[in-house]
């Protein structure tokens, strides 16, 4: 499987620089990610954690549970 799927790509021109945009788009990603996380201001962080924690569902079935 492997060496026909290695056997194709050698045929292709300029195959060998998609691997490398892919590295790169990893990269830069991963990196703006990482900045966001560490300059991103504590008290969004906190309300955002706390949004699993709220009851704020509105019930429109006007049935009690």
């Amino acid at each position: 499987m492997l060496k026909y799927v290695k056997g194709n790509l050698e045929n292709i021109d300029g195959v060998e620089i998609y691997p490398m945009i892919s590295l790169l788009i990893f990269f830069i990603f991963f990196t703006i990610l990482f900045w966001w996380v560490f300059t991103a201001k504590k008290a969004h962080i906190s309300e955002v954690s706390n949004i699993p924690l709220e009851d704020d569902t509105i019930n429109t079935n006007n049935e009690q549970l």
